[in-house]
């Protein structure tokens, strides 16, 4: 492999085969460090997710990667090489928040985000896509939450980009409809596009993500597959029973416990040897609750907040 300088790090880049390289990112507003020296590469056909509660950094890492705002510092890798003026051509954005005229259709909508570009993609086919063909004709203003999301998502795939940016794209859906779109979405990824994702969702990122990395002040404090990061941060299992369903002293045991609303969680590693233990000792398992660790463990487990500040 080629060593040092500008061509080595292109060869590699391409080695590895990364659409997208953030290096040394820093986004300062006046006194407040909103991105902290960040670095993270994304794979071509990956789902990659920044994770972490509002305030962490996400949007604004995002923000600044779409060339919306400028970088204090660092540097922005696309296909290898720094963003040229084709980028906002080639890559997909759902916002936050879009404002859309009332007087249109969501077709009409769709037809004219298409003129923007200078390659688009087949309406009938988006609208399909996004479960949206039924509703076609009806106005912007007469869709629910969850169909505004599926056209925010419908908007960003109009011009057939490779690289898409979701930003909190469930963000106020019922469980129903956030489920819905985590379902587009994963269509949308085995057409081997690359999505990077931000979310506060700790499922959404550990159902949807290839890859995540959580911030928290502005810096990523741990990366890696969900799995990855489940077994490194949080290996315990928790197993939970009716106080009054344990009929010997689990202080004589192994296996940390706790007391909860008249509940006994156990937290174990070895999840086999802990209920042969309670079969053995005659333990009552009609209400036994078994619960994996999971993202949102993980993230509590390294910085004690809750998702939501």
């Amino acid at each position: 492999m080629i060593k040092g300088g500008v061509k080595g790090d292109l060869f590699e880049s391409y080695i590895m085969n990364y659409l997208l390289e953030i290096k040394n990112l820093v986004k300062i507003y006046k006194e407040v460090v909103a991105v902290d020296g960040i670095s993270f590469s994304v794979s071509e056909g990956a789902c990659f997710g920044l994770i972490g509660p509002n305030g962490a950094g996400k949007t604004t890492t995002i923000e600044v990667i779409e060339d919306i705002v400028p970088p204090t510092s660092g540097e922005i890798l696309y296909k290898g090489k720094p963003r040229s003026s084709s980028f906002k051509q080639e890559v997909g954005i759902q916002f936050q928040q879009t404002a859309l005229l009332s007087s249109l259709t969501l077709r009409e909508t769709l037809k004219i985000f298409k003129y923007l570009y200078n390659k688009s993609a087949d309406i009938e086919e988006i609208l399909d896509i996004c479960n949206l063909s039924e509703i076609q004709k009806r106005m912007n203003d007469r869709i629910s939450g969850g169909q505004k999301q599926r056209l925010m998502l419908a908007l960003s795939m109009i011009n057939q980009p490779k690289l898409m940016f979701l930003d909190e794209p469930s963000t106020g859906l019922d469980p129903q409809a956030r489920r819905n779109l985590w379902s587009i979405i994963r269509k949308i990824k085995e057409e081997g596009k690359t999505i990077v994702l931000t979310t506060h969702y700790m499922e959404e990122a550990q159902r949807l993500c290839d890859e995540v990395a959580i911030m928290d002040n502005g810096k990523i404090i741990a990366q890696g597959t969900p799995g990855q990061l489940i077994k490194k941060y949080c290996q315990d299992i928790s197993i939970i029973l009716p106080k009054n369903s344990i009929r010997f002293s689990l202080s004589k045991s192994p296996f940390r416990f706790r007391e909860i609303n008249g509940n006994i969680e156990i937290r174990t590693s070895d999840i086999n040897s802990c209920l042969n233990l309670l079969i053995s000792e005659g333990t009552d398992l009609t209400e036994l609750v078994v619960r994996s660790p999971n993202l949102e463990n993980v993230f509590l487990n390294l910085t004690g907040k809750q998702l939501r500040d």
